[in-house]
This record gives structure tokens, sequence and C-alpha cells, in this order.
């Protein structure tokens, strides 16, 4: 069976999971939250997560942003086998469906030209939005990943073109001092992304797809989950906490995606997500559309 793409099923779903991940936050990201809860030691801290906690809540009852922040919007495509579909045609439904979200939604346009600042109402521009296309084995089915990119979360974005002969060592002080400089300006707890190898501009994006995973996932190679566990246990003990007022609860995880680099390179990268680390999907098959984070 050969799965033809229908373009306005597609733009209308690029604009429902953009309304969709501002307003519904993933369960693993919830059931994250609570388990920060639990463990947190941190009086303070432990107000402020119930805040979160509360605003989530708040937001979903009464159909509202989970965060005023509409961020960046990037669309990740992922095409199995037998999908039909016209490349070029299949951006502008993408981009036709993030304009219209903001539109007739309507949302703030958080997107603008980065000298003349102009905003164009559509979160669209340049370049905008930011669509990646992969490519699996799984046969008759399009995936469409929808992530709204906060500019505190984004802000929070380093990289460092490090040589071998500093070893893993250099990785763990380079994560540890991006989370120390980035502080509370990330809203913490975050998901800290990190992008091992690769170049620099494949580590960045590695970077980005680790810290945009649901919580619970791994590293598929051993040795990168691995340096996730240490890792993680060690950005909590650095205590900046909730909103980097101090406690226990300073990332639900830190998450790595690598790749091979040069013999004589060893790009690091890190991007972080926000407390409120939105997401949505929908799968399209022949059987028609499903929805899911």
């Amino acid at each position: 069976m050969t799965l033809l793409v229908d373009l306005q099923a597609v733009e209308e779903a690029a604009k429902t999971l953009y309304i969709r991940a501002l307003k519904v936050l993933p369960p693993d990201i919830k059931d994250g939250l609570s388990r920060l809860v639990q463990h947190e030691t941190g009086a303070t801290a432990q107000t402020v997560l119930g805040t979160m906690v509360r605003n989530i809540a708040v937001a979903e009852e009464t159909d509202n942003l989970l965060c005023q922040d509409t961020g960046i919007p990037i669309y990740t495509l992922t095409l199995g086998r037998g999908v039909q579909v016209d490349g070029f045609e299949l951006q502008q439904a993408i981009a036709r469906g993030c304009a219209r979200a903001t539109r007739e939604h309507p949302l703030r346009s958080s997107v603008v030209h980065p000298l003349t600042r102009q905003n164009e109402h559509t979160s669209c521009g340049i370049g905008v939005p930011v669509i990646h296309v992969h490519y699996d084995t799984t046969p008759d089915t399009l995936r469409i990943e929808m992530v709204p990119k906060g500019s505190g979360s984004e802000n929070g974005s380093f990289l460092r073109m490090a040589i071998p002969a500093e070893g893993v060592d250099a990785i763990k002080t380079f994560v540890i001092d991006s989370v120390l400089a980035a502080g509370g300006k990330t809203c913490p707890p975050t998901i800290v992304g990190v992008g091992l190898g690769g170049t620099s501009d494949l580590v960045v994006a590695l970077a980005k797809c680790a810290a945009t995973r649901p919580l619970g996932s791994r590293c598929a190679d051993p040795h990168g989950a691995a340096l996730e566990q240490e890792l993680s246990a060690a950005v909590n003990q650095l205590g900046v906490g909730p909103q980097g007022l101090g406690g226990d609860a300073t990332a639900f995880a830190v998450h790595i995606e690598l790749a091979a680099t040069h013999i004589t390179m060893n790009p690091i990268a890190v991007n972080m997500q926000c407390h409120s680390a939105r997401r949505a999907s929908a799968t399209f098959t022949p059987a028609g559309v499903a929805y899911g984070f």
C-alpha cells in the first residue's frame, strides 16, 4: 500500500499542532514535574514547582496557553517508505498551516526579521517555520512533530569546538558550566539537550533533538546513555533549582544525541528546553490522522 499525502490535511494538521502544543503539555512532562515535586527538599523550590503545576492545570482547564511565548515554530517531518508527496508543496502546506494558527486562533507572533525586527504577524518569515525532514523504514507513514521553541530556553544554547585530547571531561565540564551560565533564564527545571560529534552545524541540531525528546527516552548509543545518567545526577546537585531560585530540581534530565566526527575534533553543543516542554505530533497513515505527543 502507498500513502498519498493529502496536502490540505497536512495544512490543517500544521495549524492544529501549533495550537495543541501551546495548550496541552505532554503527559511525560507532567509526570516529570510530579517526580520532581516528590523529591524536592527546598521549601521555596516546592512552592515554585507547585505554582508551575497549578499554571498547567489552569491553562488546560480554561483552554489557554501554557506560556505567552509562542516561540519559533519547528516542524520535524519523518517520511516512511511508500509515502508519495511533492516535497515543495509539503513545505508550503506546513507554512500555511502555521500562519493560519497564528491568524485564526489568534496567537502572538514572536517571529521578526533579524535586522529590521519587522513582524509579519504570521509566525512565519525567512526560513521560518523551521522544517526538518527525516526518513525511516516505517511503511506508509508520515509523522509530523511540532515544537514551539521559546526564546528563554533557546537563548540557553552553547557551542564549543573541543579537541580530542581534552577527553570526556571536557564534555562534562562544558555541560555543567552551560547549565550554571543559563541559571534561571531558561525557566528551569529544564531538559538539557547535549549534542556530541559531527560538525558545528550538526552538533547544534543534535542538541536541539536531544532537548525535545520525551522524558524517559534514552540515547541509542550505550556510551551516550551512560553519560546521560551521570550528567542528570550531576546537574541536579548544582542548586540552581526551579526558576533559578535554588533547590534540587534544576533539570528533568540530561539527554544526549551523538554522531561520528573527525579524528581531530570533538564538537559539543548544549540546547535547553524549559519546564513547559511543549510538543505535539500527528501521524498520517492510510487509515487517517492520529494526534499525539
